[in-house]
C-alpha cells in the first residue's frame, strides 16, 4: 500500500470522525461499568493488553512471513477495540456498555503500550540495528490526536447538548463507516497488484487470530463465571481490532512509514467483517433467548 493522501490525510481524517462519533455515544456515567463489572473490565483489558499479542507472536512463531508482514500482524495484535466491536456487540444484543467501556479503557492504554510491543517485534523479526524504531513519544502523541482527543470532544459535545450529540451521533457513524470503507477498499484497489499477492500470504495467519481470539475471549470469561452476555461481549471486544489505527500507524509517514506492513490490517479489517457478521448471528440468537 503505497503512501499516499489515502493514507496520510484521509485514513487519520476518517479515524477521528469514528472516534468522535464513539465519544457521542459516551458519557462519564457509562464508566460505572468499570465497578459494575470489575471481573469482566479485568478479563477483557487482560485479553486485548496481553493475551491478544502474545497469540500473535505464537502465531507468527508457526508461519515465516516476510519481516514486514510479521511486524503488521504483530501491530493488529496491539491494537485496542474499535467502534466496529461496539457496533457488533449491539448487534448481537451483547453488553453495549461494557464494549464502549472496554474499547475507551483499551484505547487509552494501548497509546502507551503498541509503540513497545510493536518496537519488540522489529527487533524480533528484522533483528537488532536492522530497523527504524517507531518513535515513542511521537507515537503516543499521533494516536492521542486521533483517538482521544475527538473522544474527548464527543463526549463533552454530549455533556453540553445531549439533544445535539443524539441528533448527530447515528449521522457521523454511518457516514464514518461508509468512509473508511471506501477508503480502505480504494486503497487496497489501488494496490491490488501487491495486496492480492499477499493476501495469499497473510490471509490464513490472520484468519487464524482472529478466530483465535474471538474463541479465547468468549472461553476465557467463561472461565471466570460470567454470563453468556458478558462473555460474548468480551470475545467481540477481544477478536474485533481498531485495524484503522493499525494501518494508519504503518502508513503514517511521521511513524513507520512502511505502507507493505499496512497490509496484514487491511487484510484483517476485510476478513474481521465476515467473522463479525458470524458471531453476530450466533450471539445474537442466544443472547435473545437468555435472560442473563
Amino acid at each position: 500500500m503505497e503512501s499516499s493522501i489515502i493514507t496520510e490525510v484521509f485514513l487519520p481524517g476518517a479515524l477521528a470522525i469514528i472516534m468522535l462519533g464513539m465519544g457521542l455515544s459516551l458519557a462519564v456515567g457509562d464508566f460505572k461499568t468499570l465497578f459494575k463489572h470489575p471481573k469482566a473490565i479485568f478479563t477483557g483489558l487482560l485479553n486485548q493488553l496481553v493475551l491478544l499479542p502474545l497469540i500473535g507472536f505464537a502465531i507468527m512463531y508457526f508461519f515465516n512471513l516476510p519481516p514486514v508482514y510479521a511486524v503488521g500482524v504483530i501491530l493488529i495484535a496491539a491494537c485496542p477495540g474499535g467502534p466496529t466491536s461496539n457496533l457488533l456487540t449491539f448487534m448481537a444484543k451483547g453488553d453495549a456498555a461494557l464494549s464502549i467501556s472496554l474499547t475507551a479503557f483499551s484505547s487509552l492504554i494501548t497509546i502507551f503500550t503498541i509503540p513497545f510491543i510493536v518496537n519488540l517485534a522489529m527487533e524480533i523479526y528484522f533483528g537488532s540495528g536492522q530497523y527504524v524504531a517507531l518513535p515513542v513519544l511521537q507515537t503516543i502523541v499521533q494516536i492521542m490526536v486521533i483517538t482521544i482527543i475527538p473522544v474527548s470532544i464527543g463526549m463533552y459535545v454530549k455533556y453540553k447538548s445531549p439533544k445535539t450529540a443524539k441528533k448527530f451521533e447515528k449521522a457521523v457513524k454511518i457516514a464514518s463507516g461508509i468512509l473508511i470503507t471506501v477508503i480502505i477498499l480504494g486503497a487496497i484497489l489501488k494496490q491490488r497488484d501487491i495486496v492480492i499477492p499477499a493476501f495469499k500470504q497473510v490471509g490464513l495467519p490472520i484468519l487464524i487470530l482472529n478466530v483465535a481470539t474471538i474463541f479465547i475471549g468468549f472461553y476465557s470469561a467463561k472461565l471466570l463465571g460470567l454470563n453468556y452476555k458478558l462473555s460474548s461481549t468480551i470475545s467481540i471486544e477481544t477478536g474485533i481490532q481498531n485495524g484503522t489505527l493499525a494501518i494508519a500507524i504503518a502508513a503514517g509517514s511521521t511513524l513507520l512509514d512502511n505502507p507493505q506492513m499496512a497490509i496484514p490490517p487491511a487484510v484483517y479489517s476485510i476478513l474481521m467483517f465476515i467473522s463479525g457478521a458470524l458471531v453476530v448471528y450466533w450471539y445474537g440468537k442466544k443472547n435473545g433467548k437468555r435472560i442473563n
